[in-house]
Protein backbone atom coordinates (compact mmCIF):
# COMPACT_ATOMS: atom_id res chain seq x y z
CA UNK A 1 0.00 0.00 0.00
CA UNK A 2 1.22 3.44 -0.81
CA UNK A 3 -0.20 6.71 0.37
CA UNK A 4 -0.12 10.15 -1.14
CA UNK A 5 -1.24 13.39 0.45
CA UNK A 6 -2.85 16.27 -1.39
CA UNK A 7 -3.87 19.70 -0.21
CA UNK A 8 -7.56 19.98 -1.09
CA UNK A 9 -7.87 23.71 -0.53
CA UNK A 10 -8.27 26.26 2.22
CA UNK A 11 -11.34 27.12 4.21
CA UNK A 12 -13.99 25.31 6.23
CA UNK A 13 -14.48 21.69 5.27
CA UNK A 14 -11.21 21.57 3.35
CA UNK A 15 -8.13 19.74 4.48
CA UNK A 16 -5.55 17.16 3.60
CA UNK A 17 -6.73 14.11 1.65
CA UNK A 18 -4.97 10.79 1.96
CA UNK A 19 -5.29 8.37 -0.92
CA UNK A 20 -4.27 4.78 -0.31
CA UNK A 21 -3.48 2.55 -3.28
CA UNK A 22 -2.77 -1.15 -3.50
CA UNK A 23 0.21 -2.72 -5.29
CA UNK A 24 -1.61 -2.50 -8.64
CA UNK A 25 -2.16 1.21 -8.16
CA UNK A 26 -5.93 1.02 -7.56
CA UNK A 27 -7.36 3.55 -5.09
CA UNK A 28 -8.67 1.67 -2.04
CA UNK A 29 -9.55 4.50 0.36
CA UNK A 30 -9.76 8.25 0.61
CA UNK A 31 -9.89 10.05 3.92
CA UNK A 32 -10.24 13.77 4.32
CA UNK A 33 -8.55 14.97 7.49
CA UNK A 34 -11.11 17.78 7.90
CA UNK A 35 -13.89 15.17 8.03
CA UNK A 36 -12.18 13.38 10.91
CA UNK A 37 -12.18 16.28 13.38
CA UNK A 38 -14.45 19.07 14.56
CA UNK A 39 -14.26 22.45 12.89
CA UNK A 40 -15.23 24.06 16.22
CA UNK A 41 -12.62 23.66 18.93
CA UNK A 42 -14.82 24.34 22.00
CA UNK A 43 -16.12 21.27 23.88
CA UNK A 44 -19.84 21.02 24.73
CA UNK A 45 -19.97 21.15 28.54
CA UNK A 46 -23.19 19.11 28.84
CA UNK A 47 -21.94 16.34 26.58
CA UNK A 48 -18.61 16.22 28.37
CA UNK A 49 -20.33 16.03 31.78
CA UNK A 50 -22.63 13.24 30.57
CA UNK A 51 -19.70 11.39 28.99
CA UNK A 52 -17.76 11.58 32.25
CA UNK A 53 -20.76 10.31 34.26
CA UNK A 54 -21.00 7.32 31.90
CA UNK A 55 -17.34 6.37 32.27
CA UNK A 56 -16.57 3.09 34.03
CA UNK A 57 -13.94 2.54 36.70
CA UNK A 58 -10.32 2.12 35.58
CA UNK A 59 -10.21 -1.57 36.47
CA UNK A 60 -13.04 -2.31 34.05
CA UNK A 61 -11.13 -0.68 31.18
CA UNK A 62 -7.99 -2.60 32.15
CA UNK A 63 -9.92 -5.89 32.02
CA UNK A 64 -11.49 -4.95 28.70
CA UNK A 65 -8.12 -4.02 27.21
CA UNK A 66 -6.53 -7.23 28.55
CA UNK A 67 -9.30 -9.33 26.98
CA UNK A 68 -8.92 -7.72 23.57
CA UNK A 69 -5.13 -7.86 23.89
CA UNK A 70 -5.33 -11.61 24.51
CA UNK A 71 -7.57 -12.07 21.48
CA UNK A 72 -5.23 -9.90 19.38
CA UNK A 73 -2.80 -12.83 19.13
CA UNK A 74 -3.78 -14.93 16.10
CA UNK A 75 -2.88 -18.24 17.77
CA UNK A 76 -5.00 -17.43 20.83
CA UNK A 77 -7.85 -16.29 18.57
CA UNK A 78 -7.64 -19.65 16.78
CA UNK A 79 -7.68 -21.51 20.10
CA UNK A 80 -10.73 -19.58 21.29
CA UNK A 81 -12.52 -20.09 17.96
CA UNK A 82 -11.76 -23.84 18.06
CA UNK A 83 -13.28 -24.03 21.53
CA UNK A 84 -16.41 -22.25 20.33
CA UNK A 85 -17.77 -25.51 18.94
CA UNK A 86 -16.33 -28.24 21.15
CA UNK A 87 -14.28 -29.12 24.20
CA UNK A 88 -10.67 -30.01 23.29
CA UNK A 89 -7.45 -31.15 24.94
CA UNK A 90 -4.05 -29.51 24.45
CA UNK A 91 -2.99 -32.15 21.88
CA UNK A 92 -6.13 -31.56 19.80
CA UNK A 93 -5.70 -27.78 19.95
CA UNK A 94 -2.04 -28.05 18.89
CA UNK A 95 -3.00 -30.15 15.87
CA UNK A 96 -5.90 -27.87 14.90
CA UNK A 97 -4.04 -24.57 15.33
CA UNK A 98 -0.74 -25.88 13.95
CA UNK A 99 1.52 -24.95 16.87
CA UNK A 100 3.35 -26.97 19.53
CA UNK A 101 1.62 -28.31 22.63
CA UNK A 102 3.94 -26.13 24.71
CA UNK A 103 2.76 -23.02 22.86
CA UNK A 104 -0.87 -24.07 23.26
CA UNK A 105 -0.30 -24.51 27.00
CA UNK A 106 1.14 -21.00 27.28
CA UNK A 107 -1.79 -19.53 25.35
CA UNK A 108 -4.27 -21.45 27.50
CA UNK A 109 -2.59 -20.10 30.65
CA UNK A 110 -3.19 -16.51 29.45
CA UNK A 111 -6.78 -17.32 28.45
CA UNK A 112 -7.48 -19.04 31.80
CA UNK A 113 -6.10 -16.07 33.76
CA UNK A 114 -8.58 -13.83 31.91
CA UNK A 115 -11.42 -16.34 32.49
CA UNK A 116 -11.88 -16.84 28.75
CA UNK A 117 -11.38 -20.61 28.98
CA UNK A 118 -11.78 -23.21 31.70
CA UNK A 119 -10.43 -26.73 32.13
CA UNK A 120 -11.93 -30.05 33.16
CA UNK A 121 -9.88 -33.12 34.12
CA UNK A 122 -11.08 -36.54 33.01
CA UNK A 123 -8.64 -39.19 34.19
CA UNK A 124 -5.26 -38.32 32.69
CA UNK A 125 -6.75 -35.92 30.15
CA UNK A 126 -7.49 -32.21 30.60
CA UNK A 127 -10.17 -30.75 28.36
CA UNK A 128 -10.64 -27.05 27.69
CA UNK A 129 -13.79 -25.13 26.82
CA UNK A 130 -14.90 -21.52 26.73
CA UNK A 131 -15.53 -20.24 30.23
CA UNK A 132 -19.09 -19.11 29.58
CA UNK A 133 -21.58 -17.99 26.95
CA UNK A 134 -20.37 -14.38 27.18
CA UNK A 135 -17.21 -15.43 25.36
CA UNK A 136 -19.26 -17.11 22.61
CA UNK A 137 -21.32 -13.94 22.14
CA UNK A 138 -18.19 -11.73 22.16
CA UNK A 139 -16.57 -13.89 19.50
CA UNK A 140 -19.75 -13.99 17.41
CA UNK A 141 -20.15 -10.22 17.53
CA UNK A 142 -16.49 -9.67 16.57
CA UNK A 143 -16.78 -12.12 13.67
CA UNK A 144 -20.00 -10.50 12.51
CA UNK A 145 -18.28 -7.10 12.57
CA UNK A 146 -15.32 -8.39 10.57
CA UNK A 147 -17.55 -10.11 8.05
CA UNK A 148 -19.99 -7.19 7.74
CA UNK A 149 -20.73 -6.58 4.10
CA UNK A 150 -19.65 -10.03 2.98
CA UNK A 151 -22.14 -12.70 1.97
CA UNK A 152 -21.14 -15.28 4.59
CA UNK A 153 -23.23 -17.29 7.06
CA UNK A 154 -24.63 -15.31 9.98
CA UNK A 155 -22.18 -16.20 12.76
CA UNK A 156 -24.29 -14.58 15.47
CA UNK A 157 -27.33 -16.59 14.39
CA UNK A 158 -25.32 -19.81 14.49
CA UNK A 159 -23.98 -19.07 17.98
CA UNK A 160 -27.41 -18.09 19.28
CA UNK A 161 -28.82 -21.37 17.92
CA UNK A 162 -26.00 -23.22 19.69
CA UNK A 163 -26.77 -21.43 22.95
CA UNK A 164 -30.49 -22.19 22.66
CA UNK A 165 -29.81 -25.87 21.98
CA UNK A 166 -27.78 -26.06 25.22
CA UNK A 167 -30.63 -24.63 27.35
Amino acid sequence: MTRSMKESGAGAGKGVSVEATDAAGAKVAMITAAEESCLVTAADGQRVAQGRRLMLDGGTYEGLAATFHALADTSRAKVVYSLLWQELCTCDLAAIVGISESSVSQHLRVLRELRLVKSRRQGKMVFYSLDDDHIRVLLAVCLSHIRDGRREPDEIGQVLELLESRS
